[in-house]
């Protein structure tokens, strides 16, 4: 896979959703290199290491370079480049992730409440959606490489593998941390107790049971 086109395709895109941060520590000054051992993020950010500790490395990243950890059951990979992953973007309204769909793997339902994401497919094919909070229609596209996705900020989203090869997709965001909640997670890794899953979600108790298993939930 080359990786030649990625380098435009991601700065456009970094730059598009640059324009729509409201509060950046960029608008007062040239940047601020998160000094994450130093309290936690706030909205506008975490607190600035001294200018003068910071050098070119620092703006630098290789965390997308190869695909992150596997993540069973879903069959998908993901490396994150968001403010604890890559300091530097602390305060600019912008963060990226790389995915790594394998063939009949998903990104399930989840969503980022912090930031809108905009998502380039590198690599094969996938098809990509969202879930509108009005009317809850469902708005979604099979995605191919080259091609682009949008979805908005705070909306549940999805992606599934539609071929037959790996599918890999870049994704940039307007948060330098968009936050990540995986609906999966959220109903069955929790300590809620199971009868209260299952008048929520109208499951049977097995299979609620089965599912907090799976997802390391207890209750």
């Amino acid at each position: 896979m080359s990786s030649t086109p990625l380098l435009p395709v991601l700065l456009s895109i970094v730059i598009l959703l640059s324009g729509v941060s409201t509060t950046t520590t960029a608008l007062t000054q040239d940047f601020c290199v998160a000094n994450l051992p130093l309290g936690a993020d706030t909205p506008s950010g975490y607190q600035c290491r001294p200018a003068a500790t910071v050098t070119a490395a620092d703006f630098y990243s290789g965390a997308l370079a190869r695909p992150g950890i596997l993540i069973r059951p879903f069959n998908t990979s993901l490396a994150s480049a968001f403010v604890q992953q890559y300091p530097a973007v602390n305060g600019l309204g912008i963060s990226a992730s790389r995915v790594d769909i394998l063939p009949g793997g998903v990104v399930p339902l989840h969503t980022h409440p912090e930031g809108s994401e905009l998502l380039y497919v590198l690599d094969g094919a996938l098809v990509a959606g969202f879930i509108s909070s009005s009317d809850n229609k469902v708005y979604y596209k099979e995605v191919n490489k080259g091609g682009m996705f949008l979805f908005p900020q705070g909306l549940l989203h999805f992606q599934y593998n539609s071929g037959d090869t790996t599918a890999v997709a870049f994704a940039a965001y307007s948060s330098s941390n968009p936050g990540l909640q995986i609906l999966d997670y959220a109903l069955f890794a929790n300590n809620l107790p199971t009868s209260y899953v299952v008048k929520g979600t109208f499951l049977a108790e097995a299979e609620v049971r089965r599912l907090k298993t799976m997802f390391g939930g207890s209750g």
